[in-house]
């Protein structure tokens, strides 16, 4: 589409705006298990809207320009360090997302401690790739420590076994997103202080719903900046904050290193640059967003939220033992639920694309280190009400794959992928090779899913890649079709 001479009328922009977003997942009603978060408040969704178009055009760029963007990040830290072991005096910054929140941190601890060569981060195998994102953009190395393999947490000894000299940050997750377990934080935390090295905690997903559950009672175990040797973390509250995309917190246990997260440039004769984030010019409409959800919701609404979301949880769990050949991966202690196949006859890719012609979204996670592939599914606040509609389409979604058989995924495609040179292909010749492997019996994605799970991981992430840069570049279609299982081309297809 080229630029027209005239502007356009703006209700039918508007129009075309509602049209393409017709083949989207929903956004609200529960019935898509990844990527949204849903209260069921449309008062509060609707109130952070507002404050979101009243910050708009307010550029962070400058804090001095706009000082309201300094009262409310100053407020909003305040508020998620209130809750996370710190105070109002805690050091934070106000981020886009999970994966700056990560950078920053990152970039604190790389820049804290020097080392001879190229620092490194030691992470548990099940760490947010966002970890291996950060030391790629920052010139590190990530050394990935498997995790037990019975309960997915990671392991302290092994963690400290795999510190080198060249070692900057260890990492501990609260919750790991795949599967909504508790890494040993203290125990990772005192061992990193003891060896003199800082301590990450990747609160993104749990930061905000951790700490309610455990004023409603629940046993959590300690995770947050109180645990003594932890040095950060970051909590996304456009996860279980229920705020718009993009809203994070990264806090620091002091001044000094949230400093080292920060970028000042006068190297040029243009205006003062000094960058608390990794962007510059970005609207201040996500954080007034988010600072209007926390205060729109409060602490006892954050709390019956929590615990409604949990109940799912623990619901869907106790359902799920009840669907022959399937079971719930580890022990969540959050609303984060991985559910994999005991039966060689009953593959979850299947189940997923089974599931996504009954208008549902299960998250497919494909196998790695021995865990095997599974369906992951995000509870919130409203997924308590539709935990039975859910069971239920899981159920049906097994029986339809029972009967149907897992995708192939044959061996001499497997093996033709392997030896491929993808560079030597354009984009339409990737998206010639992407119809090659077909929807399959199972429909959907299954079959590409099949095929990427016979793949190792560095594979997986040139297909991926190639397949992003096809889909931008036109060649391959992310219509959804009717938006109930799609035309097995969707960009949210492997995960």
């Amino acid at each position: 589409m080229s630029l027209a001479e005239t502007g356009r009328p703006v209700d039918d922009l508007l129009e075309q705006l509602t049209r393409l977003r017709n083949g989207d997942l929903p956004v609200r009603g529960g019935k898509v298990t990844a990527y949204v978060y849903d209260t069921g408040r449309a008062d509060v969704h609707d109130a952070a809207a507002r404050a979101y178009l009243e910050m708009l055009e307010v550029n962070c760029l400058d804090p001095t320009a706009f000082p309201s963007i300094v009262a409310l990040e100053r407020d909003l830290v305040a508020a998620v360090a209130g809750r996370l072991g710190g105070d109002a005096a805690t050091p934070g910054v106000f981020t886009s997302g999970g994966t700056e929140s990560i950078m920053l941190a990152v970039k604190a601890a790389r820049d804290a401690r020097p080392v001879e060569g190229r620092p490194e981060i030691v992470v548990p195998s099940t760490a947010h790739p966002a970890f291996a994102k950060a030391a790629h953009y920052l010139g590190m190395d990530v050394r990935h420590v498997p995790v037990d393999p019975a309960t997915f947490r990671a392991d302290p000894a092994a963690m400290a076994a795999a510190f080198t000299p060249r070692t900057v940050l260890v990492v501990a997750s609260a919750p790991s997103y795949p599967h909504g377990v508790l890494d040993p934080v203290a125990e990772i935390a005192a061992l990193a202080a003891g060896a003199g090295l800082l301590c990450h905690v990747d609160a993104c997903v749990g930061g905000w719903v951790l700490p309610w559950l455990r004023e409603a009672g629940r046993d959590v175990p300690p995770f947050d900046l109180a645990v003594p040797g932890v040095s950060s973390l970051s909590c996304d509250l456009h996860k279980y904050g229920y705020a718009p995309k993009g809203a994070s917190v990264v806090l620091f246990t002091d001044e000094a290193l949230r400093r080292r997260a920060y970028f000042a440039s006068a190297a040029w004769p243009g205006y003062t640059v000094i960058n608390a984030t990794v962007q510059s010019s970005r609207s201040a409409g996500p954080l007034g967003a988010a600072w209007t959800t926390l205060h729109a919701v409060g602490a006892a609404g954050y709390r019956d939220l929590a615990v409604a979301a949990m109940d799912a949880a623990d619901r869907l769990r106790a359902g799920v033992a009840d669907i022959p050949g399937l079971y719930v991966l580890g022990e969540p202690d959050a609303p984060l639920v991985a559910v994999a196949s005991g039966d060689p006859a009953l593959n979850v890719f299947t189940i997923a694309d089974a599931a996504r012609e009954q208008g549902w979204f299960f998250q497919p996670q494909l196998s790695y280190q021995g865990i095997p592939a599974n369906l992951h599914f995000t509870l919130t606040g409203v997924s308590k009400s539709g935990v039975a509609a859910m069971l239920d389409a899981l159920a049906t979604a097994a029986a339809h794959a029972r009967r149907t058989g897992p995708p192939p995924a044959p061996d001499d495609l497997v093996a033709t992928l392997l030896a491929l040179d993808l560079d030597t292909l354009t984009d339409r010749d990737f998206a010639a090779l992407l119809d090659s492997v077909g929807p399959g019996d199972g429909g959907g994605m299954a079959t590409v899913n099949a095929v990427l799970d016979a793949l190792p991981p560095a594979t997986r992430e040139a297909l991926l890649i190639r397949f992003l840069a096809a889909l931008y570049s036109g060649a391959v279609s992310g219509d959804a079709g009717d938006g109930a299982g799609g035309t097995g081309r969707r960009a949210d297809g492997p995960e």
